[in-house]
């Protein structure tokens, strides 16, 4: 597998529903699903021409299956048996039962965010200017130190698709709002680094590596730390932990809108952007009870909708946009609360 190449699955399910909420998992965790058959309709000859990264083999029916029994003993790819039966896409279970399947094909086959950092580069090199929406009045004349601590903190959440989805924000975005950003981004680790000159070098804002310490400020968007969890004291201060995220994201998107939310409550939001899988779903209630607003990037804008549209899908997102229309709605919501 190439870091440019989803991996390839191959399907085997004695039943429908299985194959069908596999396919789905798959291809929105940015799988390639190569072959989904009922273990009744497939042959050796099948078996021998497919060509695969990984068996996922998920079988209800408990008899022995010689066609099984060979694979296992003669597939050059790893065999995988799967999770038992999957929970319904919508309910409270599923999101874990998802996170458990995908932390066993990252270690497998790799993670598809790995695609993510190659796609920086053609944001370094794009030269395009994009308008600005204007700052209005009365936000233009609400007194904000530029750099003072914020009161109001919102998550942008992304993955595959997120960096070009994020800078088109920003780049909309003026500056002078009361508000800072954490931007939690699926990505290998290595091109952590270059993140906040990808998305930030045509925008008004600071994009920042997190500060152990010090709070989240006005006209910043900090990236959250791909392989230390990040939190907030009780005075708003970042903290950066000694221990790592949750399996299987870096960063976990579920556990940085936990930690924004138990901290911020009210005066939090989250933006969820182009990305895989349903990282977040699972946090979402708890930001909504929380009293924070959860957007998402709307589908046809997307590189990859699976993300936001689970949150969409669970009634979590209030409202949907493109990049520019998030960016607007923002500005408004702000100017709102000044009035």
């Amino acid at each position: 597998m190439t870091e440019k190449t989803a991996a390839r699955i191959a399907v085997i399910a004695d039943t429908s529903l299985q194959r069908h909420v596999l396919q789905q998992a798959l291809t929105s965790s940015g799988y390639q699903v190569v072959m989904n058959s009922d273990p009744a309709r497939l042959d050796q000859e099948t078996l021998n021409a497919c060509e695969t990264d990984l068996w996922l083999v998920d079988l209800a029916q408990s008899e022995d299956s010689p066609l099984v029994d060979s694979l296992m003993e003669n597939a050059s790819a790893p065999v995988l048996f799967g999770e038992g039966h999957a929970p319904e896409r919508h309910s409270e279970n599923y999101p874990r039962w998802e996170r458990r399947l995908f932390g066993k094909l990252k270690k497998l086959v790799g993670d598809p965010s790995q695609a993510v950092g190659p796609s920086l580069e053609a944001l370094l090199a794009e030269a395009q200017r994009p308008s600005r929406l204007d700052l209005p009045a009365a936000l233009a004349d609400t007194p904000l130190e530029a750099g003072e601590p914020a009161r109001q903190v919102w998550l942008l959440a992304a993955s595959l698709g997120g960096p070009a989805a994020v800078k088109a924000f920003l780049d909309a975005l003026p500056g002078g709002l009361p508000v800072g950003f954490v931007y939690a981004q699926h990505i290998d680790a290595s091109f952590e680094g270059a993140l906040p000159q990808a998305v930030g070098r045509h925008s008004q804002w600071h994009v920042n590596p997190a500060r152990h310490g010090d709070p989240v400020r006005c006209g910043e968007v900090v990236v959250v730390p791909i392989s230390y969890e990040l939190g907030f004291s009780d005075e708003g201060q970042m903290l950066i932990a000694e221990r790592g995220w949750p399996e299987p994201y870096s960063p976990s998107i579920d556990q940085m809108m936990l930690n924004l939310a138990q901290h911020y409550a009210a005066l939090s939001g989250v933006i969820a952007f182009s990305g895989m899988g349903s990282d977040g779903t699972a946090a979402a209630g708890y930001v909504r009870r929380q009293g924070g607003l959860i957007w998402t990037q709307r589908a046809d804008s997307c590189a990859c909708p699976s993300m936001p549209d689970s949150l969409r899908e669970g009634g979590y997102s209030s409202f949907s946009g493109d990049p520019r229309e998030l960016a607007e709605a923002l500005v408004n919501h702000l100017a709102e609360q000044c009035r």
